[in-house]
């Protein structure tokens, strides 16, 4: 039976909606207030505890990888949103108008891996978790130094992609990480 990515990532993009959903009902849109840089943070935090559960072997919170790759995409899909919309005073999105927004990104986001893995005929599949979590890592280290530059670059993509690419390595780990 061939393997299909677009199924598989559907599952991932599920399983991640129902959490924001949850998420967006518990709190509302409480992270519209938060900057960049500080979603950008939540992310390296989420980030470097996967590292370390990849590395260390005693654990002292009862969290695994899978749901700290499911914080990186939330995050990110949060980003991307903040990048659009703006970083607002107080909560002004209620459920269905943040599900849209959420759908619309994680949609254009799929849409790119579907391009790139036709480019590179999907590579991914032969990397290891701990590759796409040290690959996660430095696309946050690239995008805190464009915000260090203020957003400036001089040949480099934007923050935009940096916030896809770790959807996109993410839903790959979580792959992974479900067909073990």
């Amino acid at each position: 039976m061939a393997i299909n990515t677009s199924t598989q990532y559907d599952q991932i993009t599920s399983i991640c909606r129902d959490l924001f959903k949850k998420k967006m009902t518990d709190y509302g849109s409480a992270w519209r207030i938060l900057r960049l840089t500080s979603l950008t943070d939540q992310i390296f935090i989420k980030a470097q505890r996967i590292r370390g559960l990849q590395t260390n072997k005693e654990r002292k919170v009862d969290e695994g990888e899978f749901s700290e790759f499911i914080g990186i995409i939330n995050y990110s899909i949060m980003s991307l949103i903040q990048i659009e919309k703006g970083v607002v005073e107080s909560p002004d999105l209620n459920l269905k108008q943040a599900l849209k927004l959420y759908d619309f990104n994680f949609s254009e986001t799929k849409s790119l891996m579907e391009n790139k893995n036709h480019d590179y005929g999907e590579a991914w599949r032969d990397m290891r978790v701990s590759s796409l979590t040290d690959l996660i890592i430095q696309k946050i280290l690239r995008i805190k130094q464009i915000e260090d530059n203020n957003g400036k670059t001089l040949v480099s993509e934007g923050i935009d992609a940096n916030y896809q690419d770790m959807i996109n390595y993410s839903v790959f780990a979580l792959i992974h990480l479900q067909n073990k």
